[in-house]
C-alpha cells in the first residue's frame, strides 16, 4: 500500500501550476487554523509540513485549548514552541495541568519577546514560579502587556505586588478597567479586556482573586456604594444574569439554575414550562436547554412590573 505522504507529494509535484495554487490557498487558511489542526496538517505530506514550518507568522500566537490541553507536557510544549524560532509573542495555556514552572521558564528563556501570557487553570504552576517567569521576561527587556492567572491558587499579596510592579514597569500607561461578573460568566477566559492582570486584592477579604465591579448605574454613580459592592465572588453575592450586587432580601430562591438571580432578571428571563422557574443564559446553554423548555413571561402582573423595576435600576 502506498504511503499517503509520498502519494500527496507526487501529486503536488506532478503539476507545478496546481502545486503553486494549492500552496497559495494553503497560506490563506493557515492563520485561521487552531493548533490541533495545524499539527494534523503537518502530517499530510512534506509540502504541507515544510510550508507550515516556514510560516513564522502562524506560530507567533499559540493557544492550547481542550482537548489538547490534557495531554500537553513540558517536552511537548517545548517542541511546539520551537516552531516559533524565538519569535513567540502570545502564549495561552488553558487548563494545562501538566505544565510545570521549569517547563514554562524554558519556553520563556527561548522566547523573550512574549507580550501576552495566559495560564488560567494551570494548577501545577506555583506563584513563585510565575514570579520567576515574569522577572525573566523583564530582565530580557520583555514587554509583557497581559497576564492571566485565573484558577491559580495560593497567590499571596506579596506575589501580586511583585507581578503588578513588573507589569507596570513593562507597561506604565496601563489603565484599570471595570470588570463585571456577567462578562466573566459569558466568556470564561477574558483575554482582551484591557486589564494587565485579571486578579486583584479583594478589598473585603484581602485575598488575591478575581474582583468584580457592579454594573448597576446607581451603584456606580455613588462613590461609597461603588466601593461597597466591589469585591470577589465569595464576599459579594451577584446576579448570574446581569452581574449586579444582591442584597439578602433581593435574592429570589425559585430558580432553575446554579446562579443567583435578582428580581429584575427573574421577571425578564423565560420560565420553565414545568416548574415556572427561570434559568440564566449561561446555565441554559451549559445544560442544553432549548427554547421549547422555557417560555417568556406573559402574566400581566409580571409585565406591569418591568417598567417600574427598570426605572429603579434593577
Amino acid at each position: 500500500m502506498d504511503n499517503p505522504s509520498s502519494t500527496s507529494d507526487s501529486l503536488l509535484a506532478g503539476s507545478s501550476g496546481g502545486a503553486a495554487e494549492l500552496r497559495g490557498a494553503l497560506f490563506l487558511v493557515l492563520e485561521y487554523l487552531r493548533l490541533p489542526e495545524l499539527l494534523t496538517l503537518r502530517q499530510v505530506c512534506r509540502a504541507y509540513r515544510d510550508s507550515i514550518a516556514a510560516d513564522e507568522l502562524i506560530w507567533r500566537h499559540i493557544s492550547v485549548e481542550p482537548p489538547l490541553n490534557s495531554r500537553l507536557t513540558d517536552d511537548a510544549l517545548l517542541r511546539i514552541t520551537s516552531f516559533t524560532r524565538g519569535n513567540l509573542t502570545s502564549l495561552a495555556l488553558l487548563d494545562c495541568r501538566r505544565i510545570t514552572d521549569d517547563g514554562l521558564l524554558q519556553v520563556v528563556n527561548r522566547n523573550p519577546s512574549i507580550k501576552k501570557l495566559y495560564i488560567p487553570g494551570c494548577s501545577s504552576l506555583t506563584p513563585d514560579g510565575i514570579v520567576r517567569v515574569v522577572k525573566q521576561l523583564a530582565e530580557h527587556n520583555g514587554y509583557l502587556e497581559c497576564l492571566r492567572l485565573q484558577g491559580l491558587h495560593q497567590i499571596k499579596a506579596v506575589h501580586f505586588h511583585v507581578l503588578n510592579s513588573l507589569l507596570y514597569q513593562s507597561n506604565p500607561r496601563a489603565a484599570s478597567h471595570p470588570h463585571f461578573y456577567r462578562d466573566f460568566c459569558s466568556v470564561r477566559y477574558n483575554i482582551d479586556d484591557g486589564r494587565p492582570m485579571d486578579v486583584d486584592i479583594c478589598p473585603k477579604c484581602n485575598n488575591v482573586r478575581m474582583i468584580f465591579d457592579c454594573p448597576r448605574e446607581d451603584c456606580r454613580m455613588m462613590r461609597n456604594k461603588r466601593n461597597a459592592c466591589r469585591g470577589c465572588f465569595l464576599c459579594i453575592e451577584r446576579c448570574g444574569e446581569c452581574g449586579g450586587c444582591l442584597d439578602p432580601e433581593e435574592v429570589v430562591e425559585e430558580i432553575a439554575c446554579l446562579h443567583l438571580l435578582c428580581a429584575g432578571c427573574w421577571l425578564h428571563l423565560p420560565k420553565c414550562t414545568t416548574c415556572n422557574s427561570p434559568c440564566c443564559k449561561q446555565d441554559a446553554a451549559a445544560f442544553g436547554f432549548s427554547s421549547a423548555d422555557f417560555a417568556l413571561p406573559t402574566s400581566s402582573f409580571g409585565l406591569s412590573l418591568l417598567p417600574t423595576l427598570k426605572s429603579c435600576g434593577i
